[in-house]
């Protein structure tokens, strides 16, 4: 069975992420590392994950100029994750320098819109009133600069996937399973079940509080991956 879930271990506790994804490690793709356990536990944090699973997804959005960001990705690279992720909107020559900078076993994903982001926060910052527009031109922009693939909110996915074709990866958060309804807490905007998002052409799902937060994580994980087979 071909996994298709990453899993957010964003938490505080080490040692709780740590028995995360001893019990996990079979049932994931990857576990997506981001900022909140990348800044409390650093590389040393990192390794301990890695040891246990190799199949790291770094996700620590970079958006800086082109040559700040190519050593970061060359430091980046030396971690061997899977993934990481830099912001589309940081320009041309950035994406460039990124994907030249990678090594062979990582892959540069570009973001195009935060899934936390609505039409009306696109029109203010953007200067675009309709996201979908916005996510077209991100996903058009990565492509033609031969990015490994995109992070998108599933509600973009055909949009993408019609724009950029088959071969770019396409990693999807906000996925809630179908028995989790957001609550006041969830910032993100932008959601879908874990069914639908492959079945409009997810490659791979990002999933973090409904599994970690759940009172059995390793049986809400079995579940959602019996959902999209």
């Amino acid at each position: 069975m071909n996994k298709k879930v990453i899993v957010a271990i964003d938490l505080r506790n080490l040692q709780k992420a740590i028995r995360l994804v001893n019990k996990l490690k079979k049932e994931v793709f990857a576990f997506k590392i981001g900022h909140e356990f990348f800044y409390n536990f650093g590389i040393e944090g990192y390794k301990k994950i890695y040891k246990i699973c190799p199949k790291i997804f770094l996700d620590l959005k970079l958006h800086d100029i082109p040559n700040t960001v190519e050593k970061g990705i060359k430091a980046i690279s030396k971690l061997n994750p899977i993934f990481t992720t830099i912001h589309i909107s940081g320009g041309d020559q950035m994406q460039i320098n990124s994907r030249i900078a990678k090594n062979k076993k990582t892959k540069v994903l570009g973001v195009t819109v935060l899934t936390s982001l609505n039409n009306k926060q696109t029109s203010k910052y953007y200067n675009e009133k309709n996201l979908n527009i916005l996510v077209k031109k991100f996903a058009k922009y990565a492509k033609q600069n031969n990015l490994n693939g995109l992070v998108c909110s599933p509600l973009e996915i055909e949009i993408v996937r019609k724009e950029v074709g088959k071969k770019m990866i396409l990693v999807v958060p906000g996925i809630r399973p179908e028995n989790t309804l957001p609550n006041k807490n969830d910032d993100q905007k932008r959601i879908l079940t874990p069914k639908k998002a492959i079945e409009l052409g997810a490659d791979y799902l990002v999933l973090g509080r409904p599994i970690i937060e759940s009172s059995n994580p390793l049986q809400t994980l079995k579940k959602i991956n019996q959902s999209i087979q």
